[in-house]
């Protein structure tokens, strides 16, 4: 006879069908007796997320629009299922702050995510946090959130979870013990590492797009090869951690095995190291303070063999001073710089912008607008229009001399 001895936890996987949400499901999938889904979201792939429910059978799925939303809907109808679908903002936050959901797997990239995530921590959700731009956005009024209203956040960025793992032991009274002096994320450098930055203006999207380690949504890769993604993460990590700009550093490490660093007062620099798998960050959040299986195989140091090092390349990486910058001006300042990069590498995505154009539009905007106050949600979206506003501008001027130069 077989005892179970927990109850088993309820999902709720905000953007299901990306890459975060793939690795989600294959780990729970792999501990039926542990986790169930509750519910599902996407935004428009309909078809994905047809297949995901027919399989998971959650309560709810939520999508874009009343559209997809019917085709999701007659599709599921048609094979017997009972999964309820619901469409628009409002219902991702219901489905994010539900009573019957007991962790919310925050993984909409973007903007987009800030609401559903921020419901989740206002009813005291167990969160994992793939979203960055909830903390780059609105840092102290997220952060509020999850004290004020009991919720517990567990970081699932492989940089942040591994940070996670390495900080210090709670004490018996429930206190971390000290001595930490900074953080070290690192980053693979991406697929323009090694490339002339004479020659980075060239570079297509499908370039952008092929990461030499992981395998990501498009936004998020372009993200990475501006080395933006890891300016974002700079962000977040001043959030979740606690500390200045001027103690969190960031060690271009090409392996992405060592997935950040932790160092102390004595010497003692602690790594976290792994395969580059997202399933490891993802099961250590979803077990967390346990450990389980995450299908991803141990790693192997001798076979890598070789484990290397470098400063960013600020002329190459021109993103990631503008983040930093952004972080030391407080306020609205990161949300701006967050919406202006949403909408340029949209741009260039579209090749309407080059590569490197995106640097210039996220500068431009940061430049145009003070930082203001962050005190509300409405101060931090009203900022975020105001960006991509004063965003698109630049990439309308941009594309109409790139056409006529």
């Amino acid at each position: 006879m077989t005892i179970q001895t927990h109850k088993i936890e309820r999902l709720t996987l905000l953007g299901s069908t990306g890459s975060i949400g793939d690795s989600t499901l294959d780990v729970v999938a792999r501990h039926p007796e542990r986790f169930s889904i509750f519910a599902l979201t996407a935004h428009r792939n309909a078809a994905k997320l047809i297949e995901q429910c027919l399989r998971f059978k959650p309560e709810c799925a939520v999508v874009g629009d009343a559209h997809i939303a019917q085709q999701v809907q007659t599709a599921l109808r048609a094979a017997g299922s009972a999964t309820e679908v619901t469409y628009g903002e409002e219902a991702l936050m219901a489905v994010a702050a539900a009573s019957e959901c007991d962790t919310v797997v925050a993984a909409i990239v973007g903007a987009a995510g800030l609401k559903p995530t921020l419901a989740a921590a206002r009813a005291g959700k167990r969160i994992l946090l793939a979203n960055k731009e909830a903390l780059v956005m609105s840092g102290a009024l997220f952060m509020d959130a999850v004290h004020d209203h009991g919720a517990t956040l567990l970081p699932v960025d492989s940089e942040h979870n591994a940070i996670f793992q390495c900080l210090p032991a709670v004490n018996g009274a429930g206190e971390k013990h000290g001595g930490v002096t900074r953080i070290i994320l690192t980053a693979s450098g991406g697929p323009f590492r090694t490339r002339e930055p004479a020659t980075l203006a060239a570079v297509t999207p499908d370039e952008a797009c092929a990461h030499p380690n992981w395998v990501m949504g498009r936004k998020i890769s372009v993200d990475s090869a501006t080395m933006m993604n890891k300016g974002l993460e700079v962000i977040e990590a001043h959030w979740l951690f606690g500390l200045s700009p001027e103690r969190i550093d960031v060690l271009i490490h090409p392996q992405s095995v060592i997935h950040s660093m932790v160092s102390y007062a004595d010497g003692s620099v602690l790594a976290q190291l792994g395969n580059p798998d997202m399933r490891t960050p993802i099961a250590h959040a979803l077990a967390y303070p346990n450990r389980i299986d995450s299908g991803v195989a141990q790693l192997d140091l001798a076979a890598i063999a070789t484990l290397t090092f470098e400063h960013p390349d600020e002329q190459r990486f021109p993103c990631l001073t503008h983040a930093f910058a952004a972080l030391k001006q407080g306020g609205t300042a990161s949300a701006t710089l967050n919406a202006a990069n949403e909408m340029a590498v949209a741009a260039f995505l579209e090749r309407r912008i080059g590569f490197m154009r995106i640097a210039e539009v996220v500068a431009e905007v940061l430049e145009k607008i003070a930082p203001g106050s962050a005190d509300s949600l409405d101060d931090v979206l009203a900022v975020d229009a105001q960006a991509r506003r004063l965003a698109q501008v630049e990439i309308e001027r941009l594309s109409a001399a790139t056409a006529h130069p």
